[in-house]
């Protein structure tokens, strides 16, 4: 059975030795070398014998930091699986790395059983998003929605969205229907619409629902 590669990418040397020594014990899997920055990976990397399968590749480093060094590799060796290995567990650090390329991501106080996981569903799936990860990419990916956006996947109208919005203040609906240049009827129309694509029941539910996926704000 072939091993997987794995190259080390770490500026704290202590660190690097003792994770190279940890998958050296793990079956199937091999250390090629470590390197202490994005720059110095990069230069290894002109010779095709020095690439791997993955690369475990920290953050903050001096000169070309984990984030660009991911973009790079993203650019021009998409082959190569990026697991990102950080003692940072905050949403912006997590989402700029798998922005940047990194297919996993793995605290540097993780078990050794995680590590072997990651290691072993990166290799086989592609990608390797822990109950953190995808914690944090979901909140992300929530709020960079536009209300836009979200009246797209809902097949709302323009004009639905515009009601939604008035309906979440303190107008009336005749009031709503006034500021909106329509008739009553098309108001309640446009409000039955709402409550059957949004299935709600109410203009409170209405309000829930648009205070809810941002698209008001309190």
């Amino acid at each position: 059975m072939s091993h997987r590669s794995v190259v080390i990418v770490d500026d704290h040397k202590l660190f690097s030795s003792a994770l190279a020594e940890l998958i050296g014990r793990f079956e199937r899997y091999e250390v090629l070398y470590q390197v202490h920055s994005g720059r110095d990976l990069l230069d290894r990397f002109a010779s095709p014998r020095n690439i791997p399968d993955v690369v475990l590749l920290d953050i903050n480093m001096p000169g070309m930091d984990g984030f660009e060094t991911a973009a790079r590799l993203r650019e021009k060796h998409e082959d190569v699986k990026v697991l990102a290995v950080s003692m940072h567990n905050d949403e912006e650090s997590v989402v700029r790395m798998i922005r940047a390329g990194a297919r996993g991501y793995v605290l540097k106080d993780a078990q050794p059983d995680e590590l072997r996981t990651a290691l072993d569903i990166l290799c086989d799936r592609g990608v390797y998003y822990s109950e953190m990860v995808t914690s944090h990419l979901v909140n992300a990916i929530t709020h960079d929605r536009t209300p836009e956006a979200i009246a797209r996947e809902k097949g709302l109208t323009p004009r639905e969205l515009e009601f939604l919005k008035l309906a979440c203040s303190e107008l009336t609906y005749k009031e709503i229907a006034d500021r909106m240049n329509l008739s009553i009827r098309t108001v309640d129309g446009h409000r039955e619409a709402l409550f059957d694509k949004l299935e709600v029941r109410s203009r409170v539910g209405l309000v829930l629902y648009a205070i809810s996926h941002r698209i008001v704000m309190l």
